[in-house]
């Protein structure tokens, strides 16, 4: 008898939050921005792989759970060039459109 595989899918799923927060720069990564409400959207505290744009800027990336609640989502170098912002209290727009995991 042929092994049953689950059907999990992998297609990005849709998301639709807005966000203008403050960048940070303190605890486990160098540049971050805490993303409100992130817990409840995402219906978890987990990781979640999610892509869209910041500043008007494509990202994917990995929401990384605080552990208080809402995820913080890590800005790469690249990005924050990008962006022109790199330094904390800087305001930046996260617009989260898809979920990649």
């Amino acid at each position: 008898m042929p092994p049953v595989f689950s059907a999990v899918s992998t297609l990005p799923q849709p998301l639709d939050l807005t966000v203008t927060a403050p960048i940070e720069k303190d605890g486990a990564f160098a540049t971050f921005v805490t993303v409100p409400g992130s817990a409840e959207v995402l219906g978890t505290r987990r990781a979640v792989k999610v892509g869209g744009t910041i500043d008007g800027h494509e990202f994917a990336a990995t929401l990384m759970p605080s552990g208080e609640g809402p995820h913080w989502l890590p800005l790469r170098s690249a990005l924050c060039r990008a962006t022109g912002k790199s330094r904390a209290g800087e305001q930046v727009t996260i617009v989260l459109q898809r979920r990649l995991s």
